[in-house]
C-alpha cells in the first residue's frame, strides 16, 4: 500500500504551485481528480518549447498519477458536479485568487459548512487575509521571490539580485501545500473534522529566510549578497577549476584543516588570521585569493578525487542534464519514466520521501485534457449514458 491509498483529492488547479501539490499526493497513493477547462485546460499544456510529440515537456513533468477530467465551473451543471464531486472527495486543492471560487459557491466557508470532514486547500501569492491589496494581486514566482527577499541575497555582491533558476516560490509552495494536507488529514482522524489550509508563495519564501532573518533580528540590518559564497562559513563556495567549477564546504575547523593540509598550506593552520571560523569569516578575502588560484590548477574531477579522499566535502557543479543522468539517482528512482499515449516514454522526477514500509512510487502518466472525465463520472457519481449526454450537449463538459 501507499500511505494515502483511499484519500480522493478533487485538483482544481492549474500551472505549477498546485499542480506540484497534488502530484505529490497521488505519489503517496492518493487518487487526483484534475478538473480543467474544457477549453484548453490546464495553461502549461500549451506552455513551450520544448514539446514531446505535441505535449507540452512543462506539464508533463507535474502531473502524472492523476486523472483529467473537463469541467466549466461557470456553467450551472458544471458547479453542480464540483459540488457532488466535493461531497465524496477527502481533499480539495485549488490556486484561484481569494474570492474567485466563492463567488461560485465554491469558497472555503461555503464548502466547509456543507462538507465538515473536507480539508480545503488554497494556494495564493499572499494569502487568504492580511493587507487586502496585496492577498488580491497576482502572485507569480519570480515576484515572490523578489517581495521575499530571497533574490536580494543571490547573486554577486556587485551586480544585481537574481533569482533561482528553480521556480522555489511555486515548488515551496506546493510542497507545504502537501504538508498542509498531511497534518491536516492527520487531525481529522483525531477531531472527525476538516479545515481551511491556506498556504502563501510569499509565507513559504520567507520560511526559506531562516539565518538571514537571524542577521536582521541580530543587527538591524540586511544581510548583503555574497555570490557563491556563505555568509557567515569560509571557505564555504564554488571555485573555478581548470574545466568547470567545484565546491569546497569546509563547514567547520576540521575540514578547515583537511583542506589546508590537502592544498599543500598546513601554515594556515598557524595564521591568527584563520583561527576559527569567526576569523576566517573576518578574514574572507585574504584566505579566498590564495584559495582560488591553486583550485584553477586542476580539472574539476582531480579536485573532487583528491578532496573526498581527504574527508574535504566536496561536489562538481552539474548541470540538469548530468544530474538527470547520474547512477545514483537512478538507483533511488529519483529519475524515472512514465508511459505516456502520444509523447511515449517521459522522464520525471521521484518521490524524495522514502517511507519504509509504505513508500510512494510514480504511477501513471500525465492526462491527456478531459480523458477520464465520463469514466470519472460513472465511476465516482454513477452518472449514465443519458446524464452524460445532456451535460455533454448543454456545454457543462465542453464537447465530447
Amino acid at each position: 500500500m501507499r500511505p494515502l491509498d483511499g484519500i480522493r483529492v478533487l485538483d482544481l488547479t492549474r500551472v505549477l504551485a498546485g499542480p506540484y501539490c497534488t502530484q505529490m499526493l497521488a505519489d503517496m497513493g492518493a487518487e487526483v481528480l484534475k478538473v480543467e477547462h474544457p477549453k484548453g485546460g490546464d495553461e502549461t499544456r500549451r506552455f513551450g518549447p520544448p514539446f514531446v510529440n505535441g505535449e507540452s515537456a512543462y506539464f508533463l513533468s507535474v502531473n502524472h498519477g492523476k486523472r483529467s477530467l473537463t469541467i466549466d465551473f461557470k456553467h450551472p451543471g458544471g458547479r453542480d458536479l464540483i459540488q457532488r464531486l466535493v461531497a465524496v472527495s477527502d481533499v480539495l486543492v485549488e490556486n484561484f485568487r481569494p474570492g474567485v471560487l466563492a463567488r461560485l459557491g465554491l469558497g472555503p466557508a461555503e464548502l466547509l459548512e456543507r462538507h465538515p470532514r473536507l480539508i480545503y486547500i488554497s494556494i495564493t501569492g499572499f494569502g487568504h487575509h492580511g493587507d487586502e491589496a496585496l492577498v488580491q494581486k497576482p502572485g507569480y514566482d519570480p515576484i515572490l521571490q523578489n517581495m521575499s527577499g530571497i533574490t536580494s541575497v543571490t547573486g554577486p555582491p556587485d551586480g544585481e539580485p537574481f533569482k533561482a533558476g528553480a521556480s522555489i516560490a511555486d515548488v515551496v509552495a506546493g510542497i507545504y501545500g502537501g504538508y498542509g494536507a498531511m497534518t491536516a488529514l492527520y487531525a481529522r482522524e483525531k477531531t472527525g473534522r476538516g479545515q481551511h489550509v491556506d498556504v502563501s508563495l510569499l509565507d513559504g519564501q520567507v520560511s526559506l529566510l531562516a539565518y538571514h532573518a537571524g542577521f536582521v533580528a541580530a543587527t538591524g540590518q540586511a544581510p548583503p549578497r555574497h555570490g557563491n559564497a556563505h555568509p557567515t562559513i569560509v571557505p564555504y563556495q564554488t571555485f573555478a577549476a581548470r574545466d568547470g567549477w567545484v565546491v569546497i564546504a569546509a563547514a567547520n575547523d576540521k575540514f578547515f584543516g583537511k583542506l589546508a593540509t590537502a592544498l599543500g598550506h598546513d601554515e594556515w593552520l598557524d595564521d591568527p588570521r584563520f583561527a576559527g571560523n569567526p576569523k576566517r569569516v573576518e578574514n574572507r578575502d585574504s584566505l579566498i585569493d590564495q584559495i582560488k588560484p591553486i583550485i584553477a590548477t586542476r580539472t574539476v574531477d582531480e579536485w573532487v578525487a583528491l578532496l573526498d579522499q581527504a574527508g574535504v566535502p566536496t561536489s562538481p557543479v552539474l548541470d540538469v542534464a548530468q544530474v538527470m543522468r547520474l547512477p545514483h539517482l537512478r538507483a533511488r528512482d529519483m529519475v524515472t519514466s512514465v508511459e505516456h499515449p502520444t509523447a511515449g516514454s517521459f522522464e520525471v522526477t521521484g518521490v524524495p520521501v522514502r517511507l519504509s514500509e509504505t513508500p510512494g512510487r510514480v504511477e501513471g502518466a500525465p492526462p491527456l485534457l478531459g480523458a477520464d472525465t465520463d469514466a470519472v463520472l460513472r465511476q465516482v457519481l454513477g452518472l449514465d449514458d443519458a446524464e452524460l449526454r445532456s451535460l455533454h450537449d448543454t456545454g457543462a463538459l465542453g464537447s465530447r
